[in-house]
């Protein structure tokens, strides 16, 4: 008898990996480990067997090999002599050993797919008992079984963790297709929003293993979601740009308005219809970015043309009123107006004091309260004089009482020629001015009336 069942050259053996397929001991992502009273262990390296314990070859060739079952012929060797046979044969059964081993490490290191590691264990089981080998069989059919039971258990475990990982899988995803619903029905932070909803598509595009019926529905909530947002920020920008052209046109009839006052030496009322143009500018709100920056320069452009203008006035008009307050001091340096030396003569030098001053004209706020402060001193001083005078002789008092009127009827005159000019600070000063100037004169008629 021939050995028939040898194996052929450069063939793959019997229970060896298959191309492509996970090499002993690697790990796979996701596997189970078998529990400890389920694990099978095999030696990292197995020593050859000694077929000679197990079987033997006749000097005719014949092949046998021993089991628990009793001795059984397996084949015939034809190639050599019985030595070289029996070698053989037992280098064939430690290859049937070794496809053994890698079934095991499979198992207890957890590659491979533990279904797969039980159908191949199961068919090297099945082949034993007529398999061309010499060595102990019975203990590889023993450690077959355990493969086989222990595979069966970790096959459970297995498709355990693959329905808790597709569970996890789909509530992640059931989590994201939520979120993108609440930003497509929600959300108005359109970049935040948008680059958020990416993020999910990303993340999305990595969970494998749902269920694809249900997995269908989920990207079918994910998409009417995404859709969603999109109308919503597409009829946003809609707006926006209709609103921003608005904001062009309002602006550009800003521009124009600006352009109209630029020029106007009215001071006061121009400053102020500057100031609800810009109000008005700000409440237009934003045109498109080109054209708001435009119409901004132009805007300003007349501002600046107006302030600029104002600006150069007030300043020849501060110079003027420094001027005038100089002019005041000499006036008040240069005056000696001494009632003792001549009541009527004192008279007569404070009106031609108090002409010149209004002649002068205003001086600067900070210096108003001292000059005049120091010209009420030489009226007061003058005042008191007459008063005196008033006192002595009736007469003189009504004389004084007329002046005084006729002072009333000057400041009344300048008042009614400020308030016709719009100089309305000009005229509640000569009004107070007239006032003081009545109540002295109806003081002094008071005097002459009381003798």
């Amino acid at each position: 008898m021939t050995d028939n069942s040898a194996p052929k050259p450069g063939a793959p053996k019997p229970g060896a990996p298959k191309p492509g397929a996970p090499k002993p001991g690697a790990a796979k992502p996701g596997a189970v480990t078998p529990s400890p009273a389920a694990a099978v262990h095999a030696p990292a390296i197995a020593p050859p067997s000694d077929p000679s314990l197990f079987g033997r070859v006749d000097e005719d060739g014949t092949a046998w090999v021993k089991t628990a079952d009793g001795e059984r012929q397996i084949g015939s060797w034809q190639a050599g002599d019985a030595a070289e046979g029996l070698a053989h044969f037992g280098r064939r059964y430690d290859d049937l050993a070794t496809e053994v081993g890698l079934l095991e490490t499979r198992l207890t290191s957890g590659t491979g797919d533990a279904r797969r590691t039980r159908t191949a264990a199961v068919a090297l089981a099945e082949s034993l008992p007529t398999a061309a080998v010499i060595g102990d069989i019975d203990a590889l059919a023993s450690r077959l079984d355990a493969v086989i039971s222990s595979s069966a258990q970790a096959a459970e475990a297995e498709k355990a963790e693959r329905d808790h990982v597709r569970e996890e899988h789909t509530h992640r995803k059931e989590e994201l297709a939520a979120e993108a619903e609440q930003i497509g029905a929600e959300s108005t932070q359109w970049k935040a929003a948008g680059d958020r909803l990416r993020e999910i598509l990303d993340e999305w595009k990595t969970i494998r293993g749902v269920d694809r019926k249900l997995d269908d529905a989920l990207w079918k909530r994910y998409s009417k979601a995404r859709e969603a947002f999109n109308r919503r920020r597409g009829a946003h920008f809609a707006e926006l740009d209709r609103e921003r052209a608005a904001a062009k046109t309002r602006k550009e009839e800003l521009c124009a308005r600006a352009e109209e006052l630029r020029d106007s030496t009215d001071w006061g009322p121009t400053a102020g219809a500057f100031r609800d143009l810009l109000a008005e500018w700000k409440a237009a709100g934003r045109a498109p970015r080109e054209a708001d920056d435009a119409l901004w320069k132009r805007f300003k452009a007349a501002q600046d043309v107006f302030f600029g203008a104002r600006n150069a006035a007030s300043s020849e008009r501060d110079a003027e009123f420094e001027s005038n307050a100089a002019a005041k001091e000499a006036l008040l340096d240069g005056v000696d107006i001494d009632p003792a030396k001549g009541l009527d003569s004192a008279r007569s030098a404070l009106r031609d004091l108090q002409e010149k001053w209004d002649e002068i004209g205003k001086v600067p706020r900070e210096k108003m309260h001292d000059l005049e402060s120091r010209l009420h001193a030489i009226e007061k001083k003058v005042r008191d004089a007459a008063d005196s005078q008033w006192r002595r002789t009736d007469p003189e008092a009504m004389a004084r009482a007329a002046q005084f009127r006729e002072r009333v009827a000057q400041f009344e005159e300048q008042a009614a020629k400020a308030t016709a000019a719009g100089k309305t600070k000009d005229a509640e000063q000569a009004l107070a001015q007239a006032k003081q100037w009545r109540e002295w004169a109806d003081a002094a008629e008071g005097a002459v009336e009381d003798r």
